[in-house]
């Protein structure tokens, strides 16, 4: 057996950005690797996922999440082979997806990871359509926004890793049509000739709005919302009655440093009656077991595809996730630490 690994490399945030995050905000370091004890595993990570939900925790304003410390290692998603361990359940070269992204090497309680079977599906998807994305995706359509057979569905941030997947389990599930908005016509593209969806537009083509109604002339009964802004004050026009939204994500907002302008047109809540709720994934776990069973089966079969943005290198971590908030990712925006 060869010797562990003494040092690593590890992402720590250096200071809190004020708006646009910059690559001075960051660091790559050496630390040392601590090898495991009672009840834990030693991870050589092969994969790490960066999500826009981390720009909020860069920051300290109360949020549903703690902030990052500085000069520590980040954290998120990853999944990576077992060099070592001292726990039960887990074996040296088994596969654990964990929370300890963002390093070469995780030392893990083995309480918080998953093993999971490189047979199944490639590792990466664990991270994605498989992951905490596809979770979201599907407890927020069929939970939160309570989707129905015939439902119209809007989806903003489309594209994206959980967007995606909300357009086409749509499209499984009996959707009337599904609308997608991206930030480019090569995006457009994937989500009408891959994705499946009925209509699509590229947002930066003109007015959300205007673009909306041409796509959905009957309106729209779910809006799964990923980007907020001229996205959901759209939407909120194009609801029909008893419409629903689940709020995901708001990236068009993440990155301001002035408070943004609300939805102009909330009071047709009065007379649409229309539910708007949030969506956190961590509240919907209960649904895991079903969500797996149902989308892994949807993803062998081919009728559910995916698309994954990999970046090379623990050194392009920073770049991968600076790249995720301008949107140059399709799909789930993946790091990979080669051997």
């Amino acid at each position: 057996m060869s010797a562990l690994p003494t040092t690593g490399r590890e992402w720590h945030l250096v200071a809190r950005p004020q708006g646009w995050p910059t690559p001075a905000d960051f660091a790559l370091r050496e630390a040392p690797v601590a090898e495991p004890g009672e009840g834990q595993i030693l991870v050589r990570n092969i994969h790490f996922s960066v999500d826009p939900y981390m720009r909020g925790r860069m920051s300290t304003a109360k949020s549903y999440v703690e902030p990052f410390e500085l000069d520590k290692p980040m954290q998120g998603g990853a999944v990576g082979e077992v060099i070592a361990s001292n726990a039960e359940g887990f074996e040296v070269g088994d596969h654990a997806l964990h929370f300890l992204g963002w390093r070469e090497y995780a030392t893990v309680n083995a309480k918080t990871a998953v093993k999971v079977d490189s047979e199944t599906a490639p590792l990466s998807t664990y991270l994605g359509v498989l992951g905490m994305p596809g979770l979201t995706a599907y407890a927020g359509l069929l939970r939160v926004a309570d989707f129905k057979e015939g439902d119209a569905v809007f989806v903003s941030g489309a594209a994206g890793a959980v967007g995606g997947q909300v357009g086409q389990i749509a499209k499984l599930k009996g959707a009337s049509r599904v609308i997608g908005s991206a930030g480019s016509d090569e995006k457009v593209k994937v989500l009408l000739e891959e994705y499946g969806f009925d209509a699509a537009f590229n947002y930066k083509n003109g007015p959300v709005k205007d673009q909306l109604k041409e796509a959905a002339p009957d309106g729209i009964d779910v809006y799964f919302d990923n980007v907020g802004g001229d996205h959901l004050e759209a939407a909120i026009a194009a609801l029909n009655l008893h419409g629903r939204i689940a709020v995901c994500g708001m990236i068009s907002q993440y990155n301001a440093t002035e408070p943004t302008p609300a939805p102009r047109n909330l009071a047709q809540i009065i007379a649409k009656r229309f539910r708007m709720e949030g969506l956190l994934v961590g509240d919907h776990y209960d649904l895991q077991p079903k969500f797996v069973e149902e989308v892994s089966a949807w993803v062998r079969s081919g009728e559910l595809k995916y698309r994954e943005t990999f970046v090379e290198g623990i050194e392009n971590g920073v770049e991968a996730f600076l790249g995720l908030l301008r949107g140059e990712n399709t799909g789930k925006m993946v790091v990979s630490l080669p051997a």
